[in-house]
């Protein structure tokens, strides 16, 4: 192969990785820019609904009692310390997005076992002077403390 050739094919191979790098940013910027994603850094409740699945339940948030004193993150991030809020944001994020993208998300929401446990954990941390007796027989007895198994609809009335 002659060294023009070779400074040719390198030529093509260079632009033709620019293109593919191009493209993918391109897309990759698009994505970011059409899901909103910066919005889901901060702690708007309104970023909740920037999917159309989540209207009724954000509607119904500020329709509620807890629409004065808690956010979304109040309630479903955990309170105790910014890591693990991250973890969770992070990991539901990657989940909703993958089922968004992918058409795969049912149309009637329903909590997973490991968000039940940071709403029922927010829940107690809030309203601690409530749930202190509750808990002191639940812990006695061996018994599960659930508040969302019985107050399912409190955030989203």
């Amino acid at each position: 192969m002659s060294p023009s050739t070779s400074a040719a094919l390198r030529r093509i191979l260079a632009v033709a990785t620019t293109a593919v790098v191009g493209c993918a940013l391109g897309i990759a910027g698009f994505g970011v820019y059409f899901s909103k994603a910066a919005s889901y850094l901060g702690t708007d409740p309104a970023t909740c609904a920037n999917c159309h699945v989540m209207t009724d339940y954000y509607d119904a948030w500020g329709k509620g009692p807890h629409a004065a004193v808690a956010t979304c993150d109040d309630c479903h991030l955990p309170a105790d310390g910014v890591i693990d809020q991250w973890r969770v944001k992070l990991s539901d994020g990657v989940l909703h997005t993958t089922k968004f993208t992918l058409q795969t998300y049912p149309q009637n929401i329903r909590i997973r076992e490991s968000s039940r446990a940071v709403v029922d954990s927010s829940c107690v941390w809030c309203h601690t002077d409530f749930t202190n007796d509750i808990r002191r027989v639940a812990a006695t007895t061996g018994d599960e403390v659930s508040c969302v198994r019985c107050h399912a609809g409190v955030g989203h009335r």
